[in-house]
C-alpha cells in the first residue's frame, strides 16, 4: 500500500480502540485486540490496498476477538468499567447500562449489533466480514436489539 503504516496507525488507532471497546467491554483487552491487529496489518502492509485498509484491518479485528472468546470459553461480566474511562462527565449510568447490556450478548451477536450500528457498515458487508448470510445479520441484529431494548431502561428527556 502506498502510504505510511505509522500513517494509518496514526489516523485509525482510536477508531478501532472504540470498536475494540464495543466489541469486549473492557480497555485492557481492547488494547490488546487492537495492538495484535495492527501487528498482523503490519506484517502484510506492503500487500494491503489503500482501499481496503480499513475492511482488512476491521476483519483482523474481529477475527481476533472471535477467535479470543471461542478460546476463553465464556465472558464475563463487569459491574464497572476498568480504570482507563472516558473523560469525566461522560460516564453516565446510561453508558454503564449500554455497556452491560451489549455485554450480556453472545459474542457474534454483539459483533453484528457493533458493526451495524457503531461502525454503520451494511448488512451485506457485515455478513461478509462473519462469513454469514445476510438475513442471519438482520435476525440476529435484530434480536440483540430487541434484547439491548429489554435491558435498558425506557429513555428520558434527561438523557437526551
Amino acid at each position: 500500500m502506498g502510504g505510511d503504516f505509522s500513517e494509518y496507525f496514526a489516523a485509525r488507532a482510536q477508531r478501532f480502540r472504540r470498536v475494540a471497546f464495543a466489541l469486549c467491554g473492557d480497555w485492557h483487552s481492547a488494547e490488546d485486540l487492537v495492538q495484535a491487529m495492527f501487528v498482523q496489518l503490519y506484517r502484510r502492509w506492503r500487500r494491503v490496498r489503500p482501499d481496503t485498509a480499513d475492511a482488512y484491518a476491521r476483519r483482523i479485528l474481529l477475527n481476533l476477538f472471535l477467535a479470543g472468546r471461542r478460546k476463553s470459553g465464556r465472558e464475563y461480566v463487569t459491574s464497572s468499567v476498568p480504570e482507563a474511562q472516558p473523560a469525566p462527565g461522560r460516564d453516565t449510568p446510561l453508558r454503564l447500562d449500554v455497556e452491560r447490556a451489549l455485554a450480556a450478548l453472545t459474542p457474534r451477536q454483539r459483533a453484528m449489533v457493533v458493526l451495524r450500528f457503531l461502525e454503520d457498515l451494511p448488512v451485506r458487508e457485515v455478513a461478509a466480514l462473519l462469513g454469514v448470510a445476510e438475513g442471519t445479520v438482520k435476525s440476529q441484529t435484530a434480536r440483540g436489539v430487541e434484547a439491548l431494548r429489554a435491558a435498558l431502561p425506557a429513555p428520558t428527556g434527561e438523557e437526551w
